[in-house]
């Protein structure tokens, strides 16, 4: 009787390895599973905290003691951190604006950052008023070169006004004039006064 059973067991082995093969050999032919494509993650992209890249040329201190040199500016205006379903209300709302001024000429330049209010008059047309602070690395001691101007502090009000036309959804050209003084803070005041155009683009 065990000598029986060892036979079967014996004759049953290879049948069981050789049924396997198949299955093994299948497994093997079998091409891999295609990889499930996933969305990338936008919500940290630039356009989720920036609205507008732009840049400007501006005419440097017009009819000023600077006169005759032009100014190359770089402006980013962020995606505004609030909102509201009221457009009247929704345009007191400000967005956050910085940027930088360089002189071409040697003369003043300036970073800038301060608080930007926009209003639509059209689909096309639009205002804006900027009102923040400027670093800049004119002259500001009691000797003053010819051809600078006496800015007083080393902090500087910035205020800007500007009339837009909006070409698309992303690009826009803006007329601007920007002032730059310390308010009457320091013994000289002189201010500078700036006037041109950016280009800006909307993401």
């Amino acid at each position: 009787m065990i000598l029986l059973r060892s036979i079967r067991a014996a004759l049953l082995l290879p049948a069981v390895f050789l049924w396997g093969l198949p299955a093994q050999a299948a497994d093997l032919l079998e091409p891999p599973a295609p990889a499930i494509y996933q969305a990338p993650d936008t919500s940290h992209s630039l356009s989720s905290f920036v609205s507008q890249l732009r840049l400007g040329v501006l005419a440097h201190d017009p009819g000023g003691k600077e006169d005759g040199s032009v100014d190359i500016m770089g402006e980013i205006v962020f995606a505004k951190p609030w909102s509201n379903p009221d457009p009247l209300i929704d345009m007191l709302l400000p967005a956050f604006n910085a940027g930088v001024s360089v002189n071409t000429g040697g003369k003043t330049s300036y970073v800038f950052a301060g608080l930007n209010w926009h209003a639509d008059i059209t689909d096309a047309l639009f205002i804006e008023l900027d009102f923040g602070g400027a670093v800049h690395n004119g002259k500001v001691g009691d000797v003053v070169p010819d051809g600078r101007d006496a800015l007083g502090c080393r902090f500087l009000f910035r205020e800007a006004a500007s009339i837009g036309y909006r070409f698309d959804a992303n690009w826009s050209v803006l007329a601007t004039v920007e002032h730059l003084s310390n308010g009457g803070l320091c013994d000289d005041n002189r201010g500078l006064t700036n006037v041109g155009a950016k280009l800006s683009y909307h993401f």
